[in-house]
């Protein structure tokens, strides 16, 4: 095994992320895990949420997540995610838009309407506006 911890986040767009970090904080399907050196290999789905990397510079890196995989084996993380955004390329106003548009439909008295779909495209709003707060 290696001596440090790798992370690779890809998306359908291509790779967003890969590098050495100290940790990675996850929003996974039965809630948040933390990510260390050494951790056990493991396999989570991940849910809506915020992305935490922190790096050897003692940076912290967030992103917003929209759900996915994660897989953790040998220091190595790899994250096949269906979309994340760092937090300063968050497009605020088409968040707020999504949000505004999803609670309408939700407000709505037809029955053509998909309400799951449109509970996830409010979730991922919602997920959006409070990442892009921390610029």
């Amino acid at each position: 095994m290696t001596s440090e911890l790798e992370l690779e986040i890809v998306t359908p767009f291509g790779k967003i992320y890969t590098g050495k970090i100290k940790s990675l904080i996850a929003p996974g399907a039965s809630g948040q895990f933390q990510v260390l050196k050494d951790h056990a290999s493991m396999l989570s789905i991940i849910d809506i949420g915020m992305i935490k990397i922190n790096d050897f510079e003692d940076k912290t890196e967030i992103l917003a997540a929209s759900g996915g995989f994660c897989e953790v084996k040998n220091n190595h993380i790899k994250m096949i995610i269906e979309s994340a955004e760092t937090s300063q390329s968050i497009d605020i106003a088409r968040a707020k838009s999504a949000k505004k548009r999803a609670l309408e439909r939700l407000g709505s008295d037809s029955k053509d309407i998909d309400i799951q779909r449109v509970e996830f495209a409010l979730a991922r709003a919602l997920n959006r506006l409070k990442i892009s707060q921390f610029v």
